[in-house]
């Protein structure tokens, strides 16, 4: 049998949230990923077959309590510490194509870059005009749903084409009420499509959920919210702007996504960046990042703002750049610093500056 089991605790930050000099505060949050890959057909002979899970544990503190973001400033926060099953899922390989069924995360396969991987800003992982829509959010760290996907690579591997449908609500066991196996708010149906293109690489996607959302601000006669078709398309571009395998590598990432622009905070985004590495001979794991982030916010949250006294912006948008070393086998250290302006969509807000250390220590696969 083939089963790899890797425990780590893949982050533990301490961040400094300095909005203004007077109420900079420092919060440490952590997470804990355990994960089990098991190949069924060494197992039990199912040919094709593998398994999945994936618990997820997540505890500390909220940087952007101090920062006051719309989008966030650290991709391992989370409203409230807990335990997760993240993922469990099963997938039969057909032989360039594949179908998945079980608790699964929307963006490890959809709206996702690898240049990209390294920033720690939430929008760099998914696009806000998606991550902010659902009952309870698509289903995303750190919450997953009940999910079919099907994916098929086309022109030699060169291509693929992948489409999946989610429960609505992302709930797990972790959450309140476990795992929600009602679908009572509908499904969230994604599909997305790539190629390479040269030394690019090219994706399109787009999304809708079938029940229909709440507006933003807009109600009817009776002052019940009116409800609008939550819908939304994403483009995707990285690609190796110089270097070679035994030399630094270059890689650059453009993409952005538009939504209904009734149904969320967001309209539409754009995240453009760089990653470089390795920065130093001898230290093949030394990578620079450096990416910028730019949301629009919708007319619903602009409305609201204006409601309650508030003076909104069009815009929220930040700039991180971030390095990444390992200092032994089992450790990795990650200094990282954001400034983001417009913070919480506000106009004439003063910036949002974040820095932040991020330790991951790292224990190899157990096999049996």
């Amino acid at each position: 049998m083939k089963a790899a089991r890797s425990v780590s605790l893949l982050a533990f930050t301490l961040a400094l949230a300095a909005p203004s000099p007077a109420s900079a505060k420092a919060r440490y949050l952590g997470n804990v990923d355990l994960t089990a890959d098991v190949d069924l057909d060494r197992l039990f002979g199912w040919r094709g077959g593998r398994a999945f899970i994936y618990g997820l544990g997540n505890f500390g503190k909220r940087p952007n309590d101090s920062a006051g973001t719309l989008e966030g400033v650290n991709n391992i926060e989370v409203g409230k510490s807990a335990g997760r099953l993240f993922e469990a899922w099963v997938e039969q390989d057909f032989g360039g194509v594949s179908l998945r069924a079980g608790l699964y995360d929307l963006n490890s396969e959809f709206y996702a870059t690898d240049s990209a991987g390294l920033l720690i800003a939430p929008p760099f992982g998914i696009g806000s005009e998606l991550a902010a829509t659902g009952a309870n959010g698509p289903s995303i760290f750190p919450s997953s749903a009940l999910a079919v996907r099907l994916r098929a690579d086309v022109n030699s591997g060169n291509g693929y084409v992948q489409t999946a449908a989610f429960n609505a609500r992302a709930q797990t066991w972790g959450d309140r009420g476990g795992i929600d196996t009602s679908f009572d708010d509908g499904v969230l149906l994604i599909g997305e499509a790539g190629h390479a293109i040269g030394p690019a690489r090219v994706s399109l996607g787009a999304w809708t959920y079938t029940k229909r959302q709440e507006d933003g601000f807009a109600t009817d006669a009776a002052g019940d919210p009116l409800m609008r078709r939550a819908w939304g398309v994403y483009g995707m571009m990285e690609a190796r702007v110089s270097g070679s395998e035994d030399g630094p590598l270059l890689d650059a990432f453009l993409r952005g996504g538009a939504s209904d622009g009734r149904t969320s905070n967001f309209s539409w985004a754009a995240h453009t960046g760089l990653l470089y590495g390795p920065v130093w001979s001898g230290r093949d794991d030394s990578t620079l990042s450096l990416g910028l982030r730019y949301a629009r916010t919708s007319a619903p949250f602009r409305d609201a703002m204006r409601a309650a006294g508030e003076t909104p912006s069009r815009h929220e948008y930040g700039l991180e750049l971030t390095y990444a070393d390992r200092i032994a086998p089992f450790l990795m250290l990650q200094p990282d610093i954001q400034i983001v302006g417009n913070p919480g969509g506000v106009a004439g807000a003063q910036a949002a500056l974040i820095s932040s250390l991020r330790v991951t220590i790292e224990m190899p696969p157990l096999r049996r």
